[in-house]
């Protein structure tokens, strides 16, 4: 018999390849962070010799959420203003909050709450864009959480950088000091068409060449935002990034709640990734995406949170539930996106957007062992007709039990294992005392 790290035994394992596909008395087999094979139980322990086997008798086993939009450290700012209309939100009240607190400090607690919160989500992989990235990163590296973090650009001076010049610098730092990590990568965040102008635009379509990371970018969020582009230079902003050349499957755009037919063919025939975040959107009054015409039209669709401070939390199940009804809704066909295709939105597509779908996304031989296992036995749950449709349309982050991310529990039993969620806690309470007395 063959020796193993870790063989998991669970009533359902859902690998998401092939799409749609529930194994009944399956096993996970693991050995050095990685996933040796799907296999039924009895032929697997018949040939391996687990030195840790995992039970899980009422569980679905399945690859870890994929956040593919993010700003972790805001969960400091959650609740601090709501209601409001992007732009008002933003000007009155996020960045002037921002000005005054953010720093390494506060982006190393905000970063601990919502990895806390996310891995009790069942998040296992996260693209974040947000001021002190190297803080970021280095906060994953301790928790153990996949992160792929942003070199964030913007044209004014924040607590992070002066102007675009050492925005790009430091990042261009950042890369390279974490290119060896495992679990970090890196990709450039320009904030959005209205904070970047087109010479940074340019800088960071050639370093993303150079080095072959990605770019990552709030795209076409509102219709103030378009009409606003429209009106200083008479192009749609969408129209601006195709004429510098921005666009490519190394582009990941997020929102895109306002497109035409002819963008949607565009992002197809480019290989622009999209990413959805239906709750912030809907919060915000921001629009809807259109995803069963991108999805038709053949666009990878991934699902993100957005941050705590316009959402107000970072629950994928709860997002992925949102994304598969609002779709229905907006599109008027309760076919437009079935759970199998968003609960694939949800991992392997996320993976597929930040060119991971080699290491993670699904339950694949030689993968990364990313995965996750949620408790079905509640009411909630109960019974069980389609395992599918009961993660995406039943189940709620408080049934997540288990966390891995390269064979490394992060989470066993709901008890969290590589974070101090007391702590950060603690911490959390003394910046809601600072930012507002």
């Amino acid at each position: 018999m063959l020796p193993v790290d870790l063989l998991v035994a669970p009533r359902w394992l859902v690998p998401i390849e092939p799409a749609g596909a529930v194994l009944e008395h399956h096993a996970l087999i693991v050995d050095a962070g990685r996933i040796v094979a799907c296999a039924p139980l009895d032929m697997a322990l018949s040939q391996y010799q687990p030195r840790q086997r995992l039970d899980l008798p009422h569980h679905a086993v399945l690859p870890g959420f994929v956040n593919a939009h993010t700003h972790a450290a805001m969960s400091l700012l959650r609740g601090i203003a709501d209601d409001l209309p992007l732009m008002d939100w933003l000007r009155d009240h996020i960045w002037p909050a921002e000005g005054a607190h953010v720093s390494p400090p506060f982006c190393a607690d905000g970063v601990r709450l919502a990895f806390a919160e996310m891995i009790r989500s069942g998040t296992t992989c996260v693209n974040d864009m947000y001021f002190f990235p190297d803080t970021t990163a280095r906060v994953a590296v301790e928790v153990g959480l996949r992160v792929t973090v942003g070199l964030i650009a913007l044209d004014f001076p924040t607590a992070w950088a002066r102007d675009a010049d050492e925005y790009l610098h430091k990042g261009l730092e950042l890369h390279d000091a974490f290119k060896h990590t495992p679990l970090v990568r890196t990709i450039f965040a320009p904030h959005a068409p209205y904070t970047v102008s087109d010479a940074p635009l340019l800088k960071i379509r050639k370093y993303a060449n150079e080095l072959g990371i990605g770019i990552h970018m709030h795209v076409h969020e509102t219709a103030g935002e378009v009409a606003m582009a429209v009106e200083a230079t008479g192009k749609r902003p969408w129209q601006r990034l195709r004429d510098l050349e921005l666009l490519g499957p190394d582009f990941i755009a997020v929102h895109m709640t306002q497109l035409s037919d002819e963008e949607i063919a565009q992002a197809a025939e480019y290989g622009v990734h999209v990413v959805h975040c239906p709750e912030s959107n809907l919060k915000l009054a921001s629009g809807f995406a259109p995803v069963g015409r991108l999805l038709k039209a053949g666009v990878n669709v991934a699902l993100g949170t957005d941050g705590a401070a316009s959402n107000n939390d970072l629950d994928l199940l709860g997002e992925m539930r949102s994304a598969a009804l609002l779709a229905k809704a907006v599109a008027g066909d309760p076919q437009t996106l079935p759970a199998a295709r968003a609960l694939q939105m949800a991992t392997l597509d996320g993976a597929r957007a930040l060119g991971l779908e080699h290491e993670i996304g699904s339950l694949t031989a030689g993968k990364s062992a990313d995965f996750i296992a949620i408790d079905l036995s509640a009411a909630p749950t109960q019974p069980v007709y389609n395992v599918l449709s009961q993660l995406v349309y039943a189940a709620s982050r408080e049934q997540v039990t288990d966390v891995w991310v390269a064979g490394r529990a992060l989470m066993r039993d709901r008890m969290l294992l590589t974070l101090d969620e007391t702590a950060a806690l603690s911490r959390a309470a003394e910046w809601r005392q600072k930012i507002k007395p």
